[in-house]
């Protein structure tokens, strides 16, 4: 580790300013981790912008340090690039190309497309992986290790996934030790809903199914329901969850049409779905997953799942 810290000083020490990016519609984990890193670079005194290509970001995160820093664009034109909780350099949705990465992440089916790749795919999420690495070289402040906590609980669903080791407990408590409070860190991400996000949620659930025994489960949300609704993609964030969490069901998927495309999320209780999600040019966990497919409608893209669900032996 002593010689990925040396690395890492390194590189960002030789550039006079920095690109702190997460993947396209970000989850709290993207956010969270790249709000600590770009508040721990400014503290540090460098020069460092924080954009994300998506212009939807989870509203529930507003409370965090810098939130409204977080750009849609890139202003550097020669800057180092710093990808937060990111599988694949596509996933960025920008042109890095010719450009000095550092790639911070957790996936499994990441592709170490950094020039320094500080990946740890045993990792919960990609904030343990930021806050080992901070923690040896020092700086974490109450308002970083509250971004931190925030994407820990949110990837770990509030430590409930199957990969949850002892250190994980260890490592939050460190997180309050700095200065996170989880009550106030729970509760500004449970009551900021927005009015719309219910809306959708009661669409989305009328519009739920069960096959495979009541072991599939699938909820759909067309572009007629957001707009009904009022709700941004953001507002759908967690609203698979309520698939999976049916008693009998192993694997709940939820689509939602957007203009180009349509976007799949994948969950599971046990199952290990991200080869699944890989196979459709995606990615994710064992437990979380998504992609997106362009040109396909949502009944053949369904059938299509199952077909791959029954291919592989899932259920």
């Amino acid at each position: 580790m002593i010689e990925v810290e040396s690395s890492f000083i390194e590189l960002i020490d030789s550039y006079s300013s920095i690109t702190v990016l997460s993947h396209i519609n970000p989850d709290a984990d993207a956010i969270g981790t790249s709000l600590a890193l770009y508040t721990w670079l400014k503290q540090r005194g460098h020069r460092v912008e924080i954009a994300n290509k998506s212009t939807d970001i989870p509203r529930n995160l507003k409370f965090l340090i810098n939130y409204k820093r977080i750009k849609s664009k890139m202003d550097y034109t020669d800057s180092l690039i710093i990808s937060c909780d990111c599988g694949s350099i596509d996933r960025l949705g920008f042109d890095v190309s010719g450009r000095d990465i550092i790639n911070i992440d957790h996936h499994e089916t990441n592709t170490n497309f950094g020039k320094l790749n500080i990946v740890d795919k045993n990792a919960v999420s990609s904030s343990e992986v930021l806050y080992r690495l901070l923690y040896s070289i020092g700086g974490i402040t109450k308002d970083i290790s509250t971004a931190l906590y925030t994407a820990l609980i949110s990837d770990s669903l509030n430590f409930t996934t199957a990969n949850m080791p002892k250190s994980i407990f260890l490592l939050a408590n460190s997180l309050v030790e700095l200065g996170a409070d989880p009550v106030y860190i729970s509760s500004e991400m449970i009551n900021s809903r927005s009015l719309a996000s219910i809306r959708v949620l009661s669409l989305a659930l009328s519009s739920l199914e069960l096959s495979s025994s009541g072991k599939l489960a699938t909820m759909i949300v067309s572009r007629e329901d957001l707009a009904k609704s009022g709700a941004i993609y953001s507002d759908l964030d967690g609203i698979v969850d309520y698939a999976r969490s049916l008693v009998t069901v192993e694997i709940g998927l939820m689509f939602v049409e957007r203009e180009d495309d349509v976007k799949v999320s994948i969950r599971s209780k046990s199952i290990d779905i991200s080869l699944l999600a890989n196979h459709f040019g995606g990615g994710g966990h064992r437990n979380a997953g998504g992609f997106s497919m362009s040109g396909v409608g949502i009944a053949e893209l369904k059938k299509l799942i199952i077909d791959e669900i029954k291919r592989k032996g899932l259920l």
